[in-house]
């Protein structure tokens, strides 16, 4: 049972702080539960073009690959320009519809405006429908004032969110199978 956290950035720290920590409390909670962590900063993803999978380069086919071997995710993204990253958006571009049907997702995001969360509902909830995954129905989005200056949440509802969804995930994901 392997839960695979994304952050779908290539910039900044933030978002990578909170997914890590999403994981950290699954892992917490459900210590036979698998974790591994997807930093897309540190692949060279291909611009998805819509061609075979496998003539892409070996870091695309790695990171495909890496989405494609996990049961359930946790996906999180800075919010740019009201909307989820470019690099987020190409990873789902680059994944088969069919690889998260039936797979259960949590999202994660951070942003500098509290109305950014809705980028949470307004965005990444209908590409999960797309792909006919399931979706927790807690999320966390964490603004910068919840970030002390080493970039650690210090915010205790948002810490307190954190462990809601990562029990959220690991519990639908189990009922689900």
């Amino acid at each position: 049972m392997k839960l695979l956290g994304i952050s779908g950035t290539l910039t900044g720290s933030k978002t990578l702080a909170v997914v890590n920590q999403v994981l950290g409390e699954a892992k917490k909670q459900h210590e036979e539960i698998e974790v591994e962590l997807l930093d897309l900063k540190q692949y060279d993803v291909q611009f998805c073009d819509g061609r075979d999978p496998s003539t892409y380069n070996e870091d695309t086919r790695a990171v495909i690959d890496r989405v494609l071997s996990a049961d359930f995710y946790i996906i999180g993204t800075p919010i740019f320009q009201g909307s989820l990253t470019g690099a987020l958006k190409n990873l789902f571009d680059l994944i088969p519809p069919a690889a998260l049907r039936n797979k259960v997702i949590g999202f994660v995001a951070t942003g500098g405006t509290w109305q950014h969360f809705l980028v949470i509902e307004n965005q990444l909830k209908p590409i999960a429908g797309y792909f006919r995954a399931y979706v927790a129905p807690s999320y966390v989005y964490v603004h910068n004032e919840h970030f002390n200056k080493t970039n650690e949440i210090v915010d205790q509802d948002v810490i307190d969110r954190i462990s809601q969804l990562a029990q959220e995930v690991v519990f639908m994901h189990k009922a689900l199978k």
